[in-house]
């Protein structure tokens, strides 16, 4: 299990750093080509893959400092739960994210960025710690209500241009992610006998 949540803490860091490679070839080489290719298009049915790709997006690099961040310390926090639970959660909050994002958006307007991950990693520590809880869930959510609490208002549309449909499906496919996968605790899915007639618990799940 520890070298699941090191592989999951490296597997964030490594989400930031493509992010900024990108976000670097973008501004001083492509000029914003990569964002209109590979940014989330409402109600356009073109290109449905944008949904995995748009947030390693972002407008620019004040954009992306923005989010590096809350998505280093969010995401490592939900990596701390180990390597497949990291992966099913982010892929789940991008789903809900986009389709949130591609049904309510103004038609044909582009959406970019992680905000939608590190808001669904939001909603994720702050259910997971009252599901789990364990004292160390509950230690996250406390450190996270204290630290991001504030983020919930980001929810709300507020300003423009900036996409409360990505904070807001990004919440809730966290607490959805939170919701539905199995406690850890119960993950004893089989038990085989053992060799001499006793048994032996095998572990399966995320």
């Amino acid at each position: 299990m520890k070298e699941s949540r090191i592989t999951a803490i490296v597997t964030v860091a490594g989400m930031l750093a493509a992010m900024w490679v990108f976000e670097l070839i973008d501004s001083f080489l492509m000029f914003g080509q990569l964002d209109r290719a590979f940014g989330l298009r409402a109600w356009n049915l073109d290109s449905p893959w944008t949904v995995l790709t748009a947030p390693f997006m972002h407008g620019n690099l004040e954009h992306l400092l923005g989010n590096s961040l809350p998505f280093l310390v969010l995401g490592s926090l939900v990596a701390f739960s180990g390597l497949g639970r990291f992966l099913l959660t982010s892929l789940v909050i991008v789903l809900v994210s986009g389709v949130g994002v591609w049904l309510f958006s103004t038609p044909h307007s582009l959406t970019v960025g992680a905000s939608g991950l590190v808001f669904g990693y939001f909603g994720y520590t702050v259910l997971r710690g009252v599901i789990e809880r364990k004292t160390v869930d509950i230690v996250i959510m406390i450190c996270v209500v204290l630290f991001y609490g504030t983020m919930i208002w980001g929810v709300l549309p507020q300003y423009p241009g900036v996409s409360w449909q990505a904070h807001l499906f990004g919440f809730i496919g966290g607490l959805a992610s939170a919701y539905m996968l199995p406690r850890r605790d119960a993950r004893r899915a089989r038990i085989d006998p053992g060799q001499e007639g006793g048994a032996q618990g095998r572990y399966y799940g995320i």
